[in-house]
């Protein structure tokens, strides 16, 4: 799984920013990557997850990308997915997630 951040790749792109407790922070950390290596990664359609958490410890943000809209949709209907997602849920206070498209990359030493 490599993540590749390019322009009309047709990738899709979940982002989602949980926020918790700091004390609850790195628990919901290793629970996404325990799900990530158990469930996610062996999901047709998965190109790469990228799990980051803040520095002032009330936010993890899961960055996933996906090969189609549609290959993440059938991940929402996984029922071991859809178990470990519940428990990651029920450790954030809140979660905001989407899909999202790259429309411009811009990298150091990149000629314009």
């Amino acid at each position: 799984m490599t993540t590749n951040i390019q322009k009309d790749n047709n990738i899709v792109t979940l982002i989602n920013v949980f926020t918790v407790d700091p004390s609850s922070q790195r628990r919901l950390v290793n629970m996404l990557i325990e799900t990530t290596k158990q469930v996610m990664k062996k999901q047709e359609g998965v190109i790469s997850s990228n799990i980051h958490k803040s520095l002032d410890g009330t936010r993890v943000v899961n960055y996933a990308q996906w090969e189609s809209k549609e290959a993440f949709e059938k991940r929402l209907r996984n029922p071991k997915a859809i178990v470990h997602m519940d428990e990651v849920l029920s450790i954030a206070k809140s979660v905001e997630g989407s899909l999202y498209e790259v429309v411009f990359v811009d990298e150091r030493g990149s000629i314009a």
